[in-house]
């Protein structure tokens, strides 16, 4: 995981081999779209379940035991109820970055930006964005596709001026993270309107290369880069608050 955080040419390297695996599967379909598309579907599914549930979900059980178990705290199962409040609060609002001064507008984009990422996986995953004929959701996943490119372009174009304190000092992780969620925004954007012109079939290269950022994204930047700061420290406070609620009530 360090090695990828700190090494651009690796990270490269891997986008290079799932480009490749991408269009292998899209040759081994004989790049018929809706079986690729079928596909991609399903690797969606299987990637969020894979992430969660061999790197996410262990770590925060490592997390639990440091932070509880080890120091010998023994909170009551109500405590972890109790708490649940906060772990949401933070995890989706991140309002600490609040107390920054003149944050405001960041947190906001920020806050706009986790909450359309999350809302675009849910519409694409579980409510099957490029398949779906529900007026509602295709107008919701346009929405949110387009609120992430923008946000996320503004982002970009912040780190290049260096207009900001915060962008004045950039690693390749940061650069591929913003990028990596503004290309996945507006390629998405762009499958589902070709879609709805039904042009999606002469121009499927457009899918596949939406499909590439994805596999990237998914494998890549959201395991071993910064996107999952906000769970795990939404997590840490979460422990935390548990630990003082536990020795304040003893």
């Amino acid at each position: 995981m360090t090695l990828l955080y700190k090494s651009p040419l690796l990270t490269i390297i891997l986008f290079i081999v799932i480009a490749a695996a991408v269009v292998g599967y899209a040759v081994l379909q004989q790049f018929v779209p809706e079986q690729i598309m079928h596909g991609g579907h399903l690797f969606e599914i299987i990637a969020i379940a894979g992430v969660f549930s061999i790197i996410l979900l262990p770590n925060i059980i490592r997390m639990w035991y440091f932070t509880l178990l080890k120091p010998g705290v023994k909170a009551p199962v109500k405590s972890y109820i109790t708490a649940l409040q906060d772990l949401f609060v933070h995890m989706f609002t991140q309002k600490r970055a609040l107390s920054c001064e003149n944050n405001t507008f960041r947190w906001l984009e920020h806050f706009i930006l986790v909450i359309g990422y999350l809302t675009l996986l849910f519409t694409t995953v579980f409510l099957n964005w490029f398949s779906t004929h529900s007026v509602v959701v295709i107008v919701l996943g346009y929405v949110v596709s387009a609120a992430l490119f923008i946000i996320t372009f503004d982002f970009v174009t912040n780190r290049i001026k260096k207009s900001r304190e915060v962008s004045r000092f950039s690693g390749p992780s940061d650069w591929f993270f913003v990028i990596w969620l503004f290309l996945m925004g507006l390629s998405a954007f762009v499958v589902r309107l070709l879609i709805d012109l039904n042009l999606l079939e002469t121009t499927f290269w457009v899918y596949l290369v939406h499909l590439i950022i994805l596999a990237q994204w998914a494998l890549v930047i959201v395991p071993f880069g910064k996107w999952t700061h906000f769970l795990y420290r939404s997590f840490a406070m979460y422990f935390e608050k548990i630990a003082l609620s536990t020795r304040a009530a003893q």
